[in-house]
């Protein structure tokens, strides 16, 4: 097997840190991410004394798209050639509240970041021999709406609703990067990583969910396996391709946000 250096943001605490574990217990080098840099060097150093293999840490806030352009430079210097991306950082906020780039929280997290962080890593996806970026989104997206003129959510704030449209947000996002990257080796895919018995979990919803080591099961699959050479643009729950919602598969709908994205990052593209 060949080893590769593979990113996950999120991954100081539940399904990042189990999806970190798996990657780095099968040989790969892995870049473990937190909110600071205090937390990410301790996940690193326990992740190494637990598996014997490499975690090196990286640290930025993503709902600072400065901090993002700050992470994206801490990634490259690890990782000029960066074999996968895994996007796995998500947030679940019950009230609005705006970051100081003005931006609503939830969309900053899970989808302004990823977007940028991807911006400014792709030409070290490309470079590697088959790159991958694996988006998590989630089940919540189906039925989500997306207002393309308020993702800061002004006029009306629900928890759910914002979640479940960051959510939505990743699946276009994904669909509408897998075009643009048709005639590069570059794979880019989504999951819906389960019922997961996370913090965000507790946070947004009653009840319990499966391990952290079940939910991080798909992201493992699309970072590394061999069934998915070529496959790209997809939607996977439980390690199988399934379809996503009529909205998720809106290109329109999906160019429209790419664009609307960019507007509103110009400031750090």
């Amino acid at each position: 097997m060949t080893t590769k250096t593979i990113f996950v943001t999120g991954s100081t605490d539940g399904i990042g840190r189990a999806t970190a574990r798996q990657l780095i217990d099968l040989g790969h080098r892995v870049l473990v991410h937190g909110r600071s840099q205090t937390k990410a060097q301790a996940r690193a150093r326990e992740l190494s004394q637990e598996t014997g293999g490499v975690a090196e840490a990286v640290w930025g806030d993503l709902s600072s798209m400065q901090q993002v352009v700050g992470l994206a430079r801490q990634v490259h210097e690890h990782a000029p050639v960066l074999d996968v991306l895994v996007h796995n950082a998500g947030v679940y906020e019950r009230e609005r509240r705006l970051t100081a780039d003005g931006f609503e929280t939830t969309m900053a997290v899970n989808h302004f970041a990823p977007f940028l962080l991807t911006h400014c890593l792709l030409s070290d996806v490309t470079t590697a021999p088959a790159g991958r970026i694996v988006v998590v989104s989630s089940m919540t997206h189906q039925g989500a709406r997306l207002d393309l003129q308020d993702l800061s959510f002004a006029h009306h704030y629900d928890g759910y609703g914002a979640y479940s449209a960051s959510k939505l947000a990743n699946v276009l996002f994904t669909r509408a990067l897998a075009r643009r990257l048709v005639g590069t080796p570059v794979i880019v895919n989504a999951l819906h990583p389960g019922v997961i018995d996370t913090k965000l979990l507790r946070a947004a919803f009653s009840g319990r969910g499966a391990s952290v080591e079940q939910g991080a099961r798909t992201s493992v699959y699309l970072a590394t396996s061999d069934e998915v050479d070529g496959e790209t643009g997809g939607y996977y729950v439980d390690c199988r391709k399934t379809q996503a919602s009529k909205p998720a598969q809106d290109d329109a709908l999906g160019e429209a946000l790419w664009q609307e994205t960019e507007r509103q990052l110009t400031a750090f593209l």
